[in-house]
Order: C-alpha cells, then structure tokens, then sequence
C-alpha cells in the first residue's frame, strides 16, 4: 500500500492538469450543440503589468458561475481578451526605455510602437499564464485583443454611427 504524505502537495496533485484540459478542449464549446448556450466575456485585463490578488478573486467567482452553469447542462464559452490600455502602456513603455538612457522622442515612432507591441507580447504572456496557474475555463481559441482588426473597425463604425446621429459631437462643455 502507497503511503500518503504527510502534507498536502498541491504542485503534485495539479501538475499537468490543466494541460490536459485544454488539450482535450474542456472549455470549448460546441457551435453545434443542442443545448442552451450561456456565455461569458472576461473583462479584459489591461498588459500594463501582471495580475493581482483583486483580478484572481474577480476570475475565481466567473469560473465559479461558467463551470456551474455548464455542470447544469449549458453549453458554455468564456471569451477571454485583455485590452491594450495604450496611455498606461505608452507610460510602462517610457520608464523602461528611461531606465535605459533612451529618450522616447529620440528613439523615433516606429521604434517605439516596436518596443510597446514587444511590451504587450510579453505581459500577455505572463497574464496566460497566471491565468493557467488559476486554472479557469477560458476558451483561449476566441481570445481577443482590443486592437485586433475586427474589434477596432466595430469601433469605428460605431463612433462613426454616433457621430451621424448627432450623439457624439465637439462643443464646450457646460455645467
């Protein structure tokens, strides 16, 4: 007879787990199901930085109601994103580049959207992973971004649909 251990070894116990999850696409739903669809859309995380006990506690209650709801026989998906938060990255982006002797403006626009994608790329990462560390349902094959083409011209259109109908106009603000 195996002999237990002493203490509770968490890394042992969920090591390679959620892997396995994911490649046997637990949290995918299935377009051509039955069953009544229940969707979610994760409030996008900003790639200034990593997540923090606030954003782990927000993730943890929405696992909480996606796998509940799935378990009641929902065919259910999560959307994962994150958004760019530009003026907080452009910020993260100039500290860094400080720290480095390189001024912003002397480095020139292209370099510098460069430095802010290579920025993004990696706190995105890192978000992932944090994610797979919480180990939620997200299906990650509908990520988003709030620069990818699609969700960037929806906005534009939108704006341009406001503006035509006369709710989105320039004027002096009055009290």
């Amino acid at each position: 007879m195996e002999e237990l251990e002493k203490k509770y070894n968490s890394k042992l116990t969920e090591e390679g787990k959620y892997e396995k999850w994911l490649k046997k696409d637990y949290f995918k739903c299935d377009e051509k199901s039955d069953r009544k669809p229940f969707m979610m859309v994760l409030p996008p995380p900003n790639v200034t930085g990593v997540l923090h006990l606030g954003h782990a506690w927000d993730v943890t209650i929405q696992d909480i109601i996606i796998r509940y709801k799935k378990m009641e026989g929902y065919d259910t998906l999560w959307i994962p994103g994150m958004d760019h938060a530009a003026i907080a990255t452009e910020a993260k982006v100039v500290e860094r580049l400080k720290e480095k002797g390189i001024n912003k403006y002397d480095y020139g626009r292209e370099k510098f959207l460069d430095a802010c994608w290579d920025w993004t790329h990696e706190h995105a990462n890192i978000i992932r992973k944090q994610w797979a560390k919480l180990g939620i349902s997200l299906d990650y094959s509908k990520e988003r971004f709030t620069l990818d083409d699609g969700l960037a011209e929806a906005v534009r259109k939108v704006f341009v649909d406001y503006y035509n109908e006369g709710l989105i106009y320039r004027g002096e603000k009055s009290c």
